[in-house]
């Protein structure tokens, strides 16, 4: 009886030692799928167009540091992010990326991020955040902004960027499939 009583109380003992380990792997594997989605919303082909100010920025992950985009480009007077009258966005550039080397990147509907969608010189935490907040990403759940990723024409851009830019890190696939992971895991912030 006393060897019952004793295997019993290993295996309570060995159970709760795996359910106990359980939740700081599954918190530590959702923050890996986190840091997954924070390199690419923080990558210059997504960030140079989540700003907070009035310019969007130039640069690339291998250039340094952003610049004001050239030509005194601006989000526009009516906080459209399609740039101001008479040098809207899509005056320089078009649906698809020009062919040669510098000339300007296309994609359908290119313009601005809206302000509250701030993403450049943001931290992993403070992104986080604001993913998480309908009021600051555009409105949607998680699971809308998974779908935003795999198929807006303009978010797919970064990873198509044109001659000689670096593309956004991992796939769209890739990042759906982080951002799913991370959101069913409750969606922890560092």
């Amino acid at each position: 009886m006393r060897k019952l009583i004793a295997a019993l109380g290993f295996a309570v003992f060995t159970c709760a030692a795996v359910i106990a380990n359980a939740e700081p792997l599954a918190y530590a594997e959702a923050l890996a799928d986190w840091d997954k989605v924070y390199k690419v919303f923080s990558h210059p082909r997504c960030a140079n167009c989540h700003t907070a100010d009035e310019h969007p920025r130039w640069s690339d992950a291998k250039s340094g540091a952003a610049q004001f985009h050239g030509m005194n480009v601006k989000r526009g007077a009516d906080e459209s992010g399609f740039g101001n009258p008479g040098m809207r966005c899509t005056t320089c550039h078009g649906a698809v990326n020009g062919a040669l080397k510098g000339m300007p990147p296309g994609a359908p509907n290119w313009h601005l991020a809206p302000v509250e969608m701030v993403w450049f010189e943001q931290s992993s935490a403070q992104i986080c955040a604001q993913i998480k907040d309908p009021a600051r990403n555009g409105g949607r759940t998680l699971e809308q902004v998974g779908e935003h990723i795999l198929s807006d024409p303009l978010v797919a851009w970064g990873w198509a960027p044109g001659p000689e830019r670096a593309a956004a890190p991992l796939s769209a696939q890739e990042t759906f499939d982080a951002l799913q992971r991370w959101a069913n895991a409750g969606a922890p912030c560092p």
